[in-house]
C-alpha cells in the first residue's frame, strides 16, 4: 500500500471514530453534568439552575457558577431594592411662585461606590443618590424644575436631561469637577417619558457605570389612574471587555422572578418603561399571556399599537398600559433570549383582591414632599 493511499485511510478512520465519540456523548451522557466556573473553588455544594423561562423548565445541576446566580443566595436584600425602586416616584420640595407657577426642588449626589449587582458580584459604579438607576424625577407639564446637582465623586460629571430646554441647561458643556456644583432650572415640556444621564466622555463608560435615571412629565391633564411603576433596562460588564454580563431590569438580575411583582386582577397598570443599554444595539420588553396599548415615548395619549413585544435602541422609552383578566403569575422578559438567560426576566402575581404592595407604594413620595429634597446618606 503506497503512503498516499495510507494517509488517506488514516483520515477516514479518525474521521469515523470522532462521528460515533459525539454520537456517544450525546445519546449517553447524562442530564445532570458539571459546568466549569470562572471562579470555582473545592468543596462547592451543587446547586440547581432554572434556565430558560422560569423555575421547572430546563433545570440542571451544577458545581460551577450558575446563570442565575439569585439560586445560590437565599437573602431578600441587596445594595439595590428593584422593589422599592419599582414605584418610588420622586415629586421634589414643592413650592408655589409669584405667578402662580409650581416649583420642584430637588438635590441630586454624584457618588462612587461599591455595589453588588447580583449575589458576590461587585461593581465600582458611578451613582446618582447611591442607587442604580438613579431617583425617579417626576414634575407636571409647565411645572419649573430646579436641580442642584453635586459632584461628590472623583471624576467629572453632567446631568443631560431629554426634553425641551435651553442650551445652557443642557448638561454638555458645563463640566462639573469634584466638589462642584451647578444648578439645572427648566420648564417641565413636553409631557412624556423621558431620561437623564451623564454626559461627559467617554460616554459608554459614564452610562455602563451607573449614571442614569428616569424622568416623568405628566400631562396638565391626569392620565386614567393606575397601578404605576418604572421599569428600567440596564446591563453590567463586570469584567470590562466592553460586553454585559448581567442583564437586569431595575438594577439586579432575576430579582422579579424571586421577588414577582403583586398587581391586582383586572386593574390597569402603567409601565414606564426605559432602556438605557449599552455595549448592545436594542432590547425589548415581552409580556406574557397578555398585550399592551403601546405609547412611544409617552408624547401622545392615543396608542400607537397594541402589542406584546416592544423593541427599543438605547434612550428610547415606552409607556404600557394593560390588565390581567385571569389571576396567577404571568412573566415578562427580554425576547433577546441571550438577555433574559442572563438575568432579563420577571414575573407579575396577579391577584383576586387588591394587592397590598400596589396600594401602599404606588406613591412612596407625596406630590408636595420628596427624599430629593436632601442629600442622600453619607453625601454630604
Amino acid at each position: 500500500m503506497s503512503r498516499s493511499q495510507l494517509i488517506l485511510l488514516s483520515a477516514v478512520l479518525v474521521a469515523v471514530l470522532t462521528t460515533a465519540l459525539g454520537a456517544y456523548s450525546f445519546f449517553v451522557i447524562p442530564k445532570e453534568f458539571s459546568a466549569s466556573a470562572q471562579d470555582s473553588s473545592k468543596g462547592r455544594s451543587p446547586a440547581t439552575v432554572f434556565g430558560g423561562h422560569g423555575s421547572g423548565y430546563n433545570s440542571v445541576t451544577t458545581n460551577g457558577d450558575v446563570i442565575d446566580p439569585v439560586n445560590s443566595d437565599e437573602r431578600s436584600t441587596f445594595d439595590l431594592d428593584p422593589m422599592k425602586y419599582l414605584r418610588e416616584f420622586n415629586y421634589g420640595r414643592v413650592s408655589t411662585m409669584d405667578d402662580g407657577t409650581t416649583l420642584r426642588e430637588f438635590t441630586i449626589v454624584a457618588q462612587d461606590k461599591t455595589i453588588e449587582v447580583s449575589p458576590g458580584v461587585f461593581m465600582d459604579a458611578w451613582t446618582y443618590n447611591g442607587t442604580i438607576p438613579g431617583p425617579t424625577i417626576r414634575a407636571t407639564e409647565g411645572d419649573l424644575v430646579r436641580i442642584t446637582f453635586i459632584n461628590k465623586a472623583s471624576h467629572p460629571h453632567t446631568m443631560h436631561f431629554h426634553g425641551i430646554h435651553k442650551s445652557e441647561m443642557d448638561g454638555v458643556f458645563e463640566t462639573i469637577a469634584p466638589n462642584g456644583r451647578f444648578v439645572y432650572e427648566f420648564t417641565a415640556e413636553p409631557f412624556g417619558l423621558f431620561l437623564y444621564h451623564c454626559h461627559i466622555q467617554p460616554l459608554e463608560l459614564h452610562i455602563e457605570r451607573g449614571l442614569y435615571g428616569v424622568y416623568i412629565v405628566d400631562p396638565k391633564t391626569p392620565r386614567p389612574e393606575a397601578d404605576e411603576m418604572v421599569m428600567v433596562m440596564n446591563g453590567y460588564d463586570t469584567d470590562f471587555d466592553t460586553e454585559n454580563n448581567f442583564y437586569t431590569v431595575n438594577g439586579i438580575p432575576y430579582y422579579y422572578m424571586h421577588h414577582p411583582i403583586q398587581i391586582e386582577k383586572d386593574r390597569l397598570v402603567r409601565v414606564y418603561l426605559v432602556n438605557i443599554l449599552e455595549f448592545d444595539q436594542i432590547n425589548n420588553f415581552h409580556l406574557h399571556a397578555n398585550l399592551f396599548q403601546l405609547y412611544r415615548t409617552g408624547t401622545s395619549l392615543t396608542p400607537h399599537e397594541y402589542t406584546d413585544v416592544v423593541t427599543l435602541a438605547q434612550g428610547e422609552r415606552a409607556i404600557l398600559e394593560f390588565s390581567y383578566k385571569y389571576p396567577g403569575q404571568y412573566i415578562f422578559h427580554a425576547h433577546k433570549t441571550e438577555f433574559a438567560e442572563k438575568g432579563w426576566m420577571g414575573s407579575f402575581s396577579v391577584n383576586d383582591g387588591p394587592s397590598e404592595s400596589s396600594a401602599s407604594e404606588n406613591s412612596i413620595d407625596s406630590p408636595g414632599e420628596s427624599s430629593l429634597g436632601q442629600y442622600p446618606k453619607g453625601s454630604q
